[in-house]
């Protein structure tokens, strides 16, 4: 395998989400990396640029092709390249997830503590949020499939947004899971949309399952969301994709990510996606897993050894840890604006993610080993200051 530069890229100065912060301060919050993508992307949006002019783009059919291809390859899961819909974001297609069952005032399920965005993409568009916590036992988590059947079976329960693999607790969901909650949608009439942007990023001994491909029940409710960007730090790119193999779903979702006429891609979304979903870009992805998982081997270590009170449930998949702070406070919102005013660790508070995560920060590892290995001193001095 070459052998790949995992060093962190200065961010500061180019307008960057994550890096605007005060000087001194270390920003370990957004889910977004601090490496440079593949060489074999950056290969490919030079080449593109280098033709000066930037109109309109249509899809090519290797767009699909090479979407297809990665999802046998990769997660051993067959998908008509017919059946992909080009989109420019997973949000964006939460959004138009919640306009298929056509009601207004429907209710949207989802498992907390889980992605803030997941509320706001429901309540934003005049829907209703039923939660079905996850079953947090033990310091781990799994799926509680009592409160997810009584969610279900709520009348106005239209759709369930599932977060597989699950940001922020890292779990990497199994195929009985999944299996058990295609098997409850298709009972109770719930179209399921799978966010798997995270599916690439796992610890090289586990595997993604994707949530279509659990059981024939799972594929006649799925629309599956994903994207190359978590994976290989493409988020600004805005390049995205839904997989719908069931063709009434299929076709309502198609027309409304269309109806604004404005879902088509930039001069470098397919392109870099192709490029991505390469071999050369698996060889990349593989390093890149094998380093994250160095680095959250690291932290978990190092956090417990010197914080017994800490918790940490294993992350199975994504580039971020999530933390139990249960030991050190009951607010991890003030817990994370102590943490960032005494050492200049910047990172999320789990209250965001629902009233489960009012103990716990969450904190991104996607960085170099040396930011990590600073960040967690960081945590341990605020921790231990209080």
């Amino acid at each position: 395998m070459p052998d790949f530069d995992f060093d962190a890229v200065d961010r500061t100065h180019i307008n960057s989400v994550k890096w605007d912060v005060a000087p001194g301060e270390l920003p370990m919050w957004v889910a977004d990396m601090d490496f440079a993508t593949a060489p074999t992307v950056i290969d490919a949006v030079k080449q593109r640029m280098a033709n000066p002019t930037y109109g309109y783009s249509f899809i090519p059919e290797e767009y699909n092709q090479a979407v297809s291809s990665w999802w046998k390859r990769r997660h051993d899961h067959d998908i008509d390249p017919h059946n992909i819909i080009f989109a420019t974001g997973v949000i964006p297609r939460h959004f138009f997830g919640s306009e298929i069952p056509d009601q207004p005032c429907g209710k949207i399920v989802i498992q907390s503590p889980v992605y803030n965005i997941f509320y706001n993409s429901i309540i934003n568009n005049g829907r209703r949020v039923i939660d079905a916590p996850l079953a947090y036992t033990s310091g781990e988590y799994s799926m509680d499939f009592e409160a997810l059947e009584r969610a279900f079976s709520d009348p106005l329960a239209t759709m369930m947004i599932l977060c597989n693999p699950h940001n922020p607790v890292g779990k990497a969901w199994s195929r009985n899971d999944l299996a058990r909650v295609g098997e409850l949608a298709d009972k109770y009439h719930i179209t399921v949309v799978s966010d798997e942007i995270h599916c690439d990023i796992m610890d090289p001994a586990v595997t993604h399952i994707p949530f279509a491909s659990a059981d024939p029940a799972c594929r006649r409710v799925a629309v599956t969301c994903c994207s190359p960007s978590k994976a290989f730090n493409l988020a600004g790119l805005h390049n995205a994709y839904v997989m719908i193999d069931e063709p009434w779903i299929r076709h309502r979702v198609e027309r409304g990510l269309n109806t604004d006429e404005v879902a088509e891609p930039n001069v470098v979304a397919c392109q870099s996606t192709v490029a991505a979903y390469s071999q050369d870009g698996a060889q990349w992805l593989d390093a890149l897993n094998g380093y994250i998982q160095g680095n959250k081997d690291h932290a978990a270590a190092a956090l417990s050894d010197a914080l017994p009170g800490l918790h940490i449930p294993r992350s199975e998949a994504t580039y971020l840890m999530w933390i139990d702070c249960s030991a050190y406070t009951d607010d991890a919102e003030k817990l994370q604006g102590y943490v960032r005013q005494e050492t200049g660790l910047y990172v999320s508070s789990g209250h965001v993610y629902g009233e489960a995560g009012r103990t716990f920060l969450r904190m991104n590892l996607g960085t170099s080993r040396s930011l990590v290995e600073d960040g967690v001193q960081r945590l341990i001095a605020a921790l231990r200051s209080l």
